[in-house]
C-alpha cells in the first residue's frame, strides 16, 4: 500500500541500466498482466530480450521510482539515432523535415508505467522528468496504445503538452498505438 516517500534513481547507460532489469521486471510484469495489455510470461520475456538490446543504446537510460525497496514505476529511452525507423511505423504521412534525425534531436520514451496503487500521484512525471532533464533533446515522443484502459495515461500525456502524430504499428504482428510528441525548447 503506498505511503512514505517515492525516491527516484536515474541509471544512464549500459552498466547501471543492465542490472535493473531484474529489480523492476516483476513491476512490468504486474502492470502489463492488465488490459488493454494482457501479457503473460512469454511476453515479459520477449520484453526483457527487448530491454537487453535496448541497453546498448547510445544514451540509454532508466529511471526507478521506489518506495522503500519496492519498485513502484520504472521509465526508460534513449535517442533516436539518426538511422531509425521510428517515424516510418507511422501511418499518417510526416513531413520529411519532422522525420528526420541526427542522434540527438527526439528523445524517445519506450516505457513509462507505473504499479496501480501509486497511479495519479505524480510518479510518472516525476520519472518523465527525470529521463528527460538533461538529454539536450529537442522533443520527446512515445506511443500509447488507444483502448480505453489507456485513456488516462492518454490525458496525462496531453497535459504534459504531447500531441498526437498519427497511429503507428512498431512491428509486425503488434498492435496499433498513437505516436505523440512533445516539444521541449
Amino acid at each position: 500500500m503506498p505511503g512514505g516517500e517515492v525516491t527516484y534513481e536515474l541509471y544512464a547507460e549500459r552498466d547501471a541500466a543492465l542490472p535493473q532489469l531484474a529489480v523492476f521486471l516483476p513491476a512490468y510484469a504486474e502492470v502489463y498482466a492488465e488490459a488493454p495489455y494482457c501479457e503473460g510470461p512469454g511476453d515479459v520475456a520477449e520484453f526483457a530480450d527487448h530491454y537487453r538490446r535496448h541497453t546498448l543504446r547510445a544514451g540509454m537510460r532508466l529511471v526507478l521510482a521506489r518506495q522503500g525497496a519496492e519498485v513502484v514505476g520504472f521509465a526508460y529511452g534513449y535517442p533516436l539515432p539518426s538511422e531509425t525507423r521510428w517515424w516510418a511505423n507511422v501511418r499518417e504521412p510526416l513531413a520529411e523535415d519532422f522525420v528526420r534525425e541526427d542522434g540527438s534531436r527526439t528523445w524517445a520514451m519506450l516505457e513509462l508505467a507505473v504499479r496501480r496503487p501509486w497511479r495519479r500521484r505524480g510518479v510518472a512525471a516525476r520519472m518523465h522528468g527525470r529521463l528527460l532533464q538533461g538529454s539536450g533533446a529537442e522533443r520527446a515522443t512515445l506511443t500509447v496504445r488507444p483502448e480505453p484502459e489507456a485513456v488516462a495515461a492518454r490525458v496525462a500525456y496531453g497535459r504534459w503538452g504531447y500531441r498526437r502524430v498519427g497511429m503507428a504499428r512498431p512491428g509486425p504482428g503488434a498492435p496499433l498505438y498513437e505516436a505523440m510528441v512533445l516539444d521541449l525548447d
